[in-house]
């Protein structure tokens, strides 16, 4: 279906948010739809998900954050807000999924019905002229089950496993001769179903099996990512970094893992580049700065990664877009220096990434939002799916390892395809 513009909604858009008695299962909430109308922001079922399209927009090319933000901006001055519930996910939202190129193309998405919910509150709203009564009555009503996708089959993607296995050596080389520090490089797969893919399947499968990551669903872009981008409440500003990852098996305990990753000189090398990265970036907005000095383990069901979370006070008036874009491409999904990190990339990838390893959450009205990076996810379309997975390089890593690594992170959406 073709998708209405701002341009033909900039006119006093009716937008309400009331406040519903019974806490629910928000991603079991979303009807069947199309795979571009599915929209989720979900954390051990606390976030929002959404579905149908009161109106959205394209964006490419250098400016397309802040351009993105002006957009938003003029949408919401020319609505009509009653807001019942006032959190931050209530009232004018939208869902954004941003590039990671420049010229590849980034959406921002005003959906028609969304349902949020907190530890307090669980709540409706609606974008437009749709019946809010109509749609709470509906809330309740059982849906039918989403169809688990049929007979998937799996073929490689851009370039083989050897291919890519070259292009790491040929990173390493790189980085030994002082060309960069590091450099992320990334490799796709490819599902084919017998019937289309619905993204609510796999939304349910990797809420359930990653309840500590955002299971996210934007246009078509669907995954559960542990990497938070930008978080902005206010002047209070948070970001969590992940760099250094180790897969998790039975021949090891968690405290075995930890151990490992903790002392590992790799990882720790490839986590500071990250951290960095984006402490250097959050500094030109904010103050009272906390980064701390040595990172956690983060213990996922797959693997289990390196984090930091840095926090700070906002001391301008930066939107979540434009903090996003102050922010991307870090270190975390590029490598540094940025620049020589993207021309090495853009020659061993082979591929475009499209929106993978870009930023993608939600935005408000005042412009505080949660955006994070899309990582663990998949571009589905019709009865396809394209797997992304990438592994950042350094001095002493290795081909073989990489490849293991890359491979433990297409679990999360491998499963979620085949449950």
């Amino acid at each position: 279906m073709s998708r209405p513009t701002a341009v033909e909604n900039f006119s006093n858009t009716p937008i309400r948010t009331i406040e519903l008695s019974k806490k629910v299962d928000l991603i079991s909430l979303i009807p069947d739809v199309g795979p571009r109308e599915v929209f989720s922001w979900v954390r051990n079922n606390q976030g929002i998900v959404a579905w149908g399209v009161n109106t959205s927009e394209n964006f490419s090319g250098s400016e397309r954050f802040s351009r993105a933000h002006k957009w938003w901006k003029e949408f919401v001055d020319n609505s009509s807000v009653r807001d019942e519930v006032m959190t931050s996910s209530s009232g004018a939202i939208a869902f954004v999924s941003f590039s990671y190129l420049s010229d590849n193309q980034s959406v921002v998405v005003v959906p028609e019905v969304i349902v949020g919910q907190n530890n307090e509150k669980t709540w409706l709203t609606v974008i437009g002229n749709k019946d809010i009564e109509k749609i709470k009555a509906e809330i309740y009503a059982p849906k039918e089950v989403p169809h688990s996708p049929v007979n998937v089959s799996w073929s490689d993607g851009t370039i083989s496993t050897t291919q890519w296995q070259e292009s790491v050596k040929k990173a390493v080389e790189r980085i030994n001769k002082k060309e960069l520090d590091k450099v992320v490089l990334a490799r796709d797969i490819h599902a084919h179903s017998d019937q289309d893919i619905d993204p609510r399947y796999l939304l349910k499968n990797l809420s359930n099996s990653y309840p500590e990551c955002w299971s996210f669903s934007v246009d078509g872009l669907v995954g559960a990512t542990p990497e938070l981008l930008i978080r902005r409440s206010g002047d209070a500003v948070l970001s969590r970094v992940l760099a250094g990852t180790i897969r998790r098996d039975e021949s090891a305990t968690d405290s075995e893992l930890a151990s490992t990753l903790l002392t590992s000189g790799k990882d720790l090398e490839e986590h500071e580049f990250a951290v960095s990265s984006v402490a250097t970036s959050l500094a030109l907005h904010c103050t009272d700065m906390n980064v701390p000095t040595n990172p956690r383990v983060l213990r996922l069901s797959n693997v289990a990664h390196l984090a930091t979370d840095i926090s700070g006070t906002l001391v301008d008036s930066a939107p979540a877009l434009v903090l996003a874009g102050s922010l991307h491409p870090t270190a975390a999904i590029c490598g540094t220096p940025t620049g020589r990190a993207k021309s090495l990339i853009q020659e061993l990838e082979q591929m475009n990434r499209n929106r993978y390893t870009g930023p993608v959450g939600w935005i408000n009205a005042k412009g505080d939002g949660e955006l994070g990076i899309a990582l663990r996810c998949a571009e589905i379309n019709g009865n396809t799916a394209r797997l992304f997975a990438g592994c950042g390089i350094v001095s002493e890593s290795n081909p073989e390892d990489e490849l293991a690594e890359s491979n433990a992170k297409f679990i999360a959406m491998r499963d979620a395809l085949t449950n």
